[in-house]
């Protein structure tokens, strides 16, 4: 593509001239890739030159991401296909092009906001570091990394059978738990023991009973170097032995895979997430608290599940623990987040431990602070819960698993001094967000800090081992939207930093693995022996009922199906975009009534600035179009089952559920609605581009074009109304899609022997990367520390002034 471009500037350079004129003459610095779209259409329209929409350089504004415009130069931003960039510039004056380095692109924006182009600044390259580790190049790879790992080293066995064979053997020989030796013991001490003891032992065990354990066999197998961890019965010690032996014969990837998640290695995790309020009652809807509590509490249930399972099947009798760790919060609003520990619901050894935030001096800081502010809090966190962490269990940890930037940075700094495997979950980016969150960093640092989130992103992502995300959108977008993780590969902070190359997407630590919706409480309508019908009560009075201090709005036509929508009260989940959509739509308005979850009803009852805010937005839509007898608005916090029930209520009524997220990494309330047989329609920004497939499960909406999203909710809604059996369609698609791709079993599957593959590579490879770890340790104490100080030292200016 960008050949033909630059040819096709050169030999219709008065055009292009043209155009770039009238991109300049809007007046803009930066104009984003629909405003030039928008802006070029116009061009070709009001010039009849119909041509140029079929041109290369139709092709390249399409795929510019952003255009940024100073006399005389305008720069653009290629990007033809995913993570594949080229920075372009053209020159007014002598109209001629050229192709430059991400460099010279980013230094051009930084003097966009008055920053002197002299001024020397800090660029952060990972790429030297990162020159000699393997790199995938397909980007349908992409999120498959443990596969393309697998490939490799089946590869390397298979062309250096020694070398990797020698591998495998010093690998088994480290596990073990307690003093108790795993897998082989110091009786094989080459290959040709183990594949000799392998050939003795299957011969062995063929003339045993299929279902006698280890055991029954242990003395003669230990005789010939085995110890407990192969499995539980005969049968399946035959199969892992034969594993092995077909592996170190004959390599393959996906026997590679499946032996080495059978190697006992995950009998203690430690799950972080510091920020918001982190319980199981009571939460959700305060402050910076919502989807990622619900995701981690279903995560630990199926994982404590899959854990037992594989330990069991493994030979093995320990008992496994997960302990979450979060802050501890003795101003803790009516919830048990005051409480040291507390003991996970419908698990048997799964933990709550909270930890407090110190400033300096060792106080204990008792109240909730933003998820934006507690940088300077974590690494005495992260330190004080690594003490207690180590008490607990008496060993490491063998999986430490980050949740969101704070988390993340915190697993970051426990794994690095304790050597343990880290995998990183992002749930959620905020430089995604927050339009020009990087060029204006220093506009928004007062309220948001994104000089100390995005430098601990950065540092969080290159040292992970590996890191899950729920969808492919998630890290590299799509052909026309950059991905969360993708946005990271360089952007410039002007005056602070300047990221030349910050995470690599075709990096093998990615991987897919989507959680699910508890199948316990999120189940379909139709499924009436499960069904919660006690609780219809409390939900006619929570939608219909007079006189709660918790809603608004009494619904004038109680037969009419819903819209119904349950978020947290932010900008960005876009419930205030919603009820316009509604109130501003007749035919929505006659066909249905809105139901929203969200918030609090009265601004006082929030301590989130922007909280607030969408609260008196809200009240000001309902005063402005009259919606007090079409839209209940719940301000309340729902019990999980209570939840489960509400959409099922709501499926018995023919209604749908809306996701109108300006963005949304995946999309946990998108799965339950869609599992109770809810048709549902979500944002296309994000992870519900991949969780619904359009026309057949539910439906994507545009959330900035909110004309179209109500039309096209309406036209459900109207159809459905003439032809009862086309709702019903949608609800059964929506209800097989979750059932066939998402659920809490396959993702602990999942994620077990991802923990032990990485495992195997930390050990066998370079994946430590000590050279960049070493790099990044730099980068953290030179960079992130400062500015986590200068946060707690103004934070502690204001406090006295106050």
């Amino acid at each position: 593509m960008i050949n033909s471009l630059m040819t096709y500037i050169q030999e219709n350079r008065a055009a292009v001239y043209s155009l770039f004129r009238c991109f300049q003459e809007t007046g803009k610095k930066l104009m984003l890739r629909t405003e030039l779209w928008d802006e070029f259409e116009h061009y070709c329209r009001t010039t009849n030159n119909d041509k140029l929409l079929d041109s290369p350089l139709a092709k390249a504004i399409a795929h510019t991401q952003e255009a940024a415009i100073v006399a005389p130069w305008l720069y653009l931003d290629v990007r033809p296909r995913v993570a594949q960039w080229h920075y372009l510039r053209f020159h007014f004056e002598t109209m001629t092009s050229e192709e430059v380095s991400v460099s010279e692109f980013l230094g051009f924006k930084e003097g966009l906001i008055n920053t002197d182009p002299n001024d020397r600044i800090l660029e952060i390259d990972l790429t030297p570091f990162e020159r000699h580790f393997p790199k995938m190049t397909q980007s349908r790879s992409i999120g498959h990394g443990v596969e393309f790992l697998n490939r490799r080293f089946s590869s390397r066995l298979a062309s250096d059978l020694a070398k990797g064979d020698e591998l495998i053997l010093a690998f088994l020989k480290v596990h073990g738990y307690g003093g108790l030796p795993f897998m082989i013991n110091d009786t094989i001490s080459n290959m040709a023991g183990l594949q000799q003891a392998l050939r003795t032992g299957m011969e062995y065990l063929a003339d045993q009973a299929g279902d006698a354990t280890w055991q029954d066999v242990a003395a003669t197998l230990q005789l010939m170097g085995f110890e407990p961890g192969w499995g539980r019965r005969v049968d399946r010690i035959i199969d892992s032995f034969s594993l092995l032996a077909d592996i170190l014969e004959a390599p393959d990837h996906g026997a590679l895979e499946q032996f080495f998640s059978r190697i006992p290695m995950i009998f203690n995790v430690i799950i972080v997430s510091p920020h918001g309020y982190f319980a199981q009652d009571n939460v959700l809807g305060l402050p910076d608290t919502g989807g990622q509590v619900v995701y981690i509490l279903d995560q630990v249930r199926a994982l404590e599940k899959e854990m037992r399972n594989r330990i069991h099947e493994q030979g093995l009798d320990i008992e496994p623990q997960i302990i979450i760790l979060t802050r501890l919060l003795p101003e803790s609003e009516g919830t048990t987040c005051n409480q040291v520990e507390e003991k996970i619901n419908g698990t048997q050894n799964v933990k709550i431990v909270r930890i407090p935030f110190r400033s300096k001096d060792g106080t204990v800081l008792p109240q909730w602070i933003s998820r934006f502010e507690i940088w300077p809090y974590l690494e005495r966190f992260s330190l004080e819960a690594e003490k207690e962490i180590m008490a607990r269990l008496g060993r490491r940890p063998d999986l430490i698993i980050g949740n969101y930037s704070d988390g993340n940075l915190v697993a970051t700094l426990m794994s690095q001094r304790l050597g343990v495997t880290q995998c990183t979950i992002a749930h959620a980016l905020e430089k995604t967000k927050y339009l020009y969150s990087a060029l204006y960093w220093q506009e928004m640092d007062d309220q948001y800090h994104f000089s100390c989130q995005f430098t601990a992103d950065l540092i969080a992502m290159n040292t992970a081992d590996f890191i899950i995300t729920s969808t492919y959108q998630e890290i590299a977008g799509s052909d026309n939207m950059v991905g969360q993780y993708e946005s990271y590969s360089s952007f410039t902070m002007p005056g602070l930093q300047r990221v030349i190359n910050g995470i690599n997407v075709y990096d093998p630590k990615f991987n897919i693995v989507s959680p699910g919706a508890d199948a316990d409480v999120y189940f379909p309508y139709s499924d009436t022996e499960q069904r919660l019908s006690g609780l219809h009560g409390d939900l006619q009075d929570l939608i219909f009922g007079d006189g709660r201090d918790d809603s608004r709005g009494i619904l004038a036509e109680q037969d009419k199906p819903f819209i119904f929508s349950m978020a947290r009260l932010d900008h960005i989940k876009n419930l205030t975009g919603l009820v316009e959509w509604y109130a501003t739509n007749d035919r929505l308005r006659r066909l249905t009534n809105l139901l929203i979850v969200g918030g609090a009803i009265h601004p006082d009852q929030s301590s989130d600035n922007e909280e607030r805010q969408q609260i008196m937005r809200l009240h000001a839509l309902y005063d402005e179009h009259s919606l007090d007898g079409q839209v209940r608005w719940l301000g309340t916090r729902l019990e999980k089952n209570l939840t489960g029930e509400l959409y099922r209520f709501l499926a018995d009524r023919r209604s749908a559920f809306i996701q109108p997220a300006f963005f949304e990494a995946f999309g946990l309330t998108v799965i339950e609605a869609m599992a109770s047989g809810l048709p549902t329609f979500a944002t296309r920004y994000g992870g519900p581009l991949e969780i619904i497939k359009h026309g057949v499960s539910g439906f994507h909406i545009n959330p900035n074009h909110g004309d179209e999203a109500s039309e096209q909710i309406a036209d459900f809604f109207e159809r459905c109304q003439k032809e009862p059996e086309h709702w019903y369609a949608l609800s059964q698609g929506a209800i097989n899609r979750v059932q066939e791709h998402y659920t809490w079993k396959r993702y602990a599957k999942r994620l077990l022997s991802l923990t032990c593959i990485y495992g195997f590579w930390k050990y066998a490879t370079n994946l430590q990367r000590q050279e960049t770890n070493r790099y990044l340790e730099m980068f953290y104490h030179l960079q992130l520390k400062p500015l986590a100080a200068r946060l707690e030292e103004k934070k502690l200016e204001n406090r006295i002034q106050d």
